[in-house]
Order: C-alpha cells, then structure tokens, then sequence
C-alpha cells in the first residue's frame, strides 16, 4: 500500500479499487466524461440572434428561454405579468415582452413579479424592471431575501402563506406553498385560465436533474413535489429549466425516475457490506465511509443509468450524485438502515 499523506487520500491498495462512479458533482469530472448523446426530445426550439427563443404557451400567457433557464409572462390589460427573472436570460426578458407587445398591440410595461422561490438563479434579474413594480412572493421569500440583502433581488411586498387567488387584468393566477420541496420557499404557480402550471427547479422536461437532485434542500419534499403537481389540472408546464416547456407525461417520467432511485438505493443500503473498507483502511475512518457510500452509490445508480440513458438527458452525468443525496436523505431523513448497537 502507499499513500500520498497522512490524510488517506491518494491511498492506492493492491486488488482494491474503489468505484468509478462517484457521486461528487464537479466541472473537472464532468469536463472530462464522455457523456450519451442527447436526446432529440430533450432539446427546445432554436434562439433567435439575441439568444433567446419566446413562444405561446396558451391564450396571453408567453414563455421564454435561452436553452438553459425559463421565465414566463402574462400580456394583461392591466400591464405585463412576469414568472421569474433568471439573470442568464437578463435583459433579453423586456426583450421578448417587447417582441410580443408589438405584435398584440398590448403593454410591455411589467407591473408584477412573481417569484417561484428566492434563488438568484431564478430572480437576480429583478432589480431590472425597477422599483415601482409590485413583487409577489411566499412570506419565506421575503424573508430569505431579506437576509440575503442582495439588491437585484428586491424582496416581495406582497405575501402569503398557505395559497393566495390573485386576478390581475382578468387573468387568475393561483400560488401555493405545498411546503419545502427543492427550496423552503418554492411555490406552485397554477394558471387555471391558461392549462398551465410552473414549478420550478423539481423537473427539468427531458432531462435529468442536476447534481443532488437539482440541488434540493429538502429531498422528501422534493420526491412528493411531481405527485402534488398532477393534482392540479393543466396541459402546459414550465419547469424553470431547460428549452423546451414540460408535459404530465415529463412529470411522471421524472416521478418514476426519482422512485427508482430510491428504491435501487435501499436495495444497496441493505447489500452492499461495509465490512472491507473499514478493514482496509484501519484508523483512517473517513477514508473507509467514502469508500463505503462510494459503493453503495456505485451500485444503486448503475441500473437507473442503465434504464434512463437515451430517456432522459444527462442521466449518464448525474443519476450518481442525485443517487448520493437521495441515499443519503434515505439514511438520515427516514431513518432507512439505521442501526442500534446491541
């Protein structure tokens, strides 16, 4: 055996290997892996010279995309409705309202935003459309964003709590808190006039979640978020992700996805021995438990990538981290596997 420091990392062990798979989620390891190609499925329609693709979704209600993140909009009598400011997509977001006011003879002028959950990913373009605007959001928005003082992210002046019904132009817009799912805060977006729901950052429409899960806080809320969404009645879905807009039959793709992760990885909590890497690596502790939830990780992504490669996109990529994070909300969350010293 050597070992590069007295830290364990670098050990190399004749006859043993850990697993290839690792459930890590960084640029270098997927820089350099060869992925699946992609599903024609997964991808959306071309941008435009601008970079960015606006479409219908049903009747006034608009979506817009630069491939990677979504935001919507409602074209109202009373001004422009707007579902999220992902700062990727930026100023092309008055952009495509310009486009599509034109066309209609309607107002670009945005007068409310909502948002689907506090992350900057999907707000940091807030603070383009000013201050006189009226932003809604859940009450943990406003006080997420509060903490954050971010200024491009302008908390919410108007919340709620459990469900709030608001018509805006004529249009109805219904916004819920199922509790924490991806984040504390994240909320259904349902648009009864339009068949449209938004919910944002659970299922990426043809495409895998990224690592751990899309980044979830709260992995059981996360697991429960898609049967939630198919109670509601609605054709339409925009997930926030991705370039194209999401159907019920992405969603339950993705249900089934997230279930046999879980289950392929209780499968590997009750298999897969720990026995050998505490073994092998004696005092160093650390060394042994990554090698051990490297293993089990290892085991329960193998067959889900099996399944949904060529069905999802990237679920060569980051079926393993997502793996990791829901084994280990398996362990620490549920209790699965736990086990008392006798």
């Amino acid at each position: 055996m050597t070992e590069d420091n007295d830290s364990g990392r670098g050990l190399r062990i004749q006859g043993f290997e850990r697993p290839a798979s690792a459930p890590r989620c960084d640029a270098v390891e997927s820089n350099d892996r060869a992925s699946a190609p992609i599903p024609r499925s997964a991808l959306g329609p071309a941008l435009n010279e601008h970079g960015y693709y606006v479409g219908r979704v049903e009747g006034n209600l608009y979506w817009v995309t630069d491939g990677t993140y979504q935001s919507a909009f409602l074209t109202t009598s009373d001004g422009v409705v707007l579902l999220d400011a992902p700062p990727t997509i930026g100023h092309n977001i008055q952009r495509a309202v310009d486009e599509i006011a034109a066309a209609n003879g309607a107002s670009n002028e945005v007068t409310h935003l909502i948002y689907s959950h506090h992350h900057a990913d999907h707000a940091g373009a807030s603070s383009l459309f000013g201050r006189n605007i009226t932003r809604i959001g859940h009450e943990q928005t406003r006080n997420l964003l509060l903490r954050d003082d971010d200024p491009a992210r302008p908390p919410p002046e108007e919340t709620f709590e459990d469900r709030l019904a608001l018509e805006i132009g004529g249009d109805r817009i219904e916004l819920a808190w199922h509790g924490s799912n991806h984040s504390p805060d994240n909320i259904f977006i349902h648009l009864p006039d339009h068949d449209a729901l938004m919910l944002v950052d659970v299922v990426n429409p043809g495409w895998a979640p990224v690592c751990q899960s899309n980044l979830t806080e709260d992995v059981p809320g996360f697991i429960e978020a898609p049967d939630t969404a198919l109670t509601y009645p609605w054709k339409h879905f925009i997930g926030g992700h991705m370039g194209r807009l999401g159907t019920r039959e992405d969603v339950a793709t993705h249900r089934q996805y997230m279930a046999d992760i879980a289950d392929s990885s209780r499968k590997a909590l009750d298999t897969v021995d720990p026995t050998r890497y505490f073994v092998t690596y004696g005092e160093n502790t650390w060394t042994a438990v990554s090698g051990y939830l490297d293993a089990i990780t290892a085991t329960a992504a193998a067959p889900v990538i099996e399944k949904y490669t060529g069905v999802l996109a990237a679920a060569d990529v980051f079926t393993a981290s997502t793996t990791f994070h829901v084994m280990q909300s398996l362990r620490l969350d549920l209790g699965y596997g736990s086990q008392v010293h006798p």
